[in-house]
């Protein structure tokens, strides 16, 4: 209950003051910079999301991520990350020392910046009130009374409803100590909960996923992003801000919003008009080369195709917010192992994709037979191998058989769960992704056949 979120505010202040008075304060604490160019680690505390730090691929990645690590190679050190599940326990464990630095997209509220100091800020969002398609159509803050509300417990968003609660009594809501906010967000679109609040960059990213999702309003005023550190780390802040006005000024960080969020494409039901008229158009330019590919690496050429245009349209230069680039998408960690130079050159990206691909296959476990290694390989190219291999042992406890595609399709999307990512070796994943990409691909491939039938 709101009522909750004022007492842990309280007590958090009061530890704060008790802390201070009973010696320990800034002069008595050992120099955070000096402890980390010691032990040359940097302790980097996060949330495992799509807007901080995630496996892609079996590759490390996220907006964070790439920042941090940024920062620590100016620092010439390395980083050892830190996933928590929840901001209030980011924030614990970075008020007992247990972490350098707080990097997942925390915002700078009065509350926080009462117990840390922060860093310059790197990016502006909004808190927004975000409901289904066809669900309720709130307009301003009024129209929140009565509605089913829920967000992650200890957040801005709670302090926020906080606030908004003490001048109307009737604004009814819920803080969920269980649940993140891509969970909830992922929760409304389900239909379990009315509507909730997520920060506009989370919202964005999530509507890519969940196109049903709507934005009804603005709940608060911009808001900054900013790295959080103990009170004491004053050296560290030091060094941060003069790394960020660098990091700033020469465009790295322009090009790294723009590569998270500068393509934010929200996926929409297939239009089978327009990838028809690119069966006619488009594909007859590349046909060779996918045949080519597939026959090499002994695989359906038509389902290379199918998965092509799932990953880009057959756009010879696409690429996506994680920096996967090419006609087959391919990371730069792939094209190296598969030995291509250019990801935007057409042919060296389909004869990439494929070898990728079989060597996907291959890696399949050989009590998955038939069609359901190719099934389990698309998985694979989608979300990493790590991140499959959990799903059929996650399927094994529930009772499910891991070699049947069908069945552990429906054990992926529990990934993105907590209360079972935590026991699996690869951790969180959005599993409900590499469901929907290999159907996505199963039905490109079924109508090329069609389509082929009549050329």
């Amino acid at each position: 209950m709101p009522l909750r979120t004022l007492i842990y505010s309280f007590i958090l202040i009061l530890l704060a003051g008790c802390q201070q008075d009973s010696g320990h304060d800034k002069s008595d604490l050992p120099p955070v910079l000096d402890a980390i160019l010691e032990k040359n680690e940097l302790v980097v505390v996060t949330r495992n999301a799509p807007t901080t730090y995630y496996n892609l691929r079996d590759e490390q990645t996220g907006f964070e991520f790439d920042m941090t690590q940024a920062f620590a190679e100016s620092l010439g050190v390395k980083v050892r990350y830190i996933i928590k599940d929840s901001t209030r326990e980011l924030l614990q464990a970075l008020q007992s020392g247990e972490a350098h630095l707080g990097a997942a997209g925390l915002s700078k509220t009065p509350e926080r910046q009462a117990l840390f100091l922060f860093g310059p800020t790197y990016q502006e969002v909004q808190q927004q009130v975000v409901c289904r398609r066809g669900g309720p159509n709130p307009k301003k803050i009024d129209d929140l009374i009565g509605l089913e509300i829920k967000v992650p417990a200890e957040t801005s968003y709670a302090e926020r409803l906080t606030q908004l609660s003490a001048d109307n009594r009737e604004i009814a809501w819920q803080q969920d100590y269980a649940t993140d906010t891509e969970i909830l967000l992922e929760n409304v679109w389900l239909k379990k909960i009315e509507c909730t609040v997520a920060d506009s960059h989370i919202v964005s990213i999530n509507r890519r996923y969940y196109p049903e999702l709507r934005v009804r309003f603005e709940l608060a005023k911009p808001e900054s992003l900013a790295w959080a550190m103990p009170q004491h780390a004053t050296q560290l802040k030091s060094k941060i801000d003069e790394w960020f006005g660098d990091y700033r000024d020469s465009g790295q960080l322009e090009a790294l919003l723009e590569r998270y969020y500068g393509y934010i494409e929200v996926f929409d039901y297939v239009d089978t008009r327009k990838y028809v008229r690119r069966i006619h158009k488009v594909l007859p330019k590349y046909k060779k080369e996918f045949k080519k590919a597939a026959t090499k690496n002994k695989i359906d050429w038509t389902l290379l195709a199918a998965q092509s245009y799932q990953e880009s349209h057959w756009r010879r230069n696409a690429r996506s917010p994680t920096g996967v680039r090419g006609m087959m998408m391919l990371t730069q960690t792939t094209a190296k192992e598969v030995g291509i130079t250019s990801r935007l050159d057409p042919k060296q990206s389909i004869q990439g994709g494929a070898k990728y691909m079989q060597r996907l296959i291959q890696r399949i476990p050989e009590d998955v037979t038939g069609h359901d290694r190719i099934l389990f390989a698309l998985a694979a190219y989608n979300v990493g191998m790590g991140h499959v291999h959990d799903a059929r042992t996650l399927a094994r406890r529930l009772k499910k058989n891991p070699d049947v595609w069908h069945e552990v399709s429906e054990v992926l999307p529990l990934l993105s769960q907590k209360k079972y990512y935590k026991t699996l070796k690869y951790g969180y994943a959005r599993g409900r992704e590499p469901v929907r990409y290999v159907q996505r691909i199963r039905d490109y491939h079924n109508i090329l056949l069609k389509h082929l039938e009549k050329i």
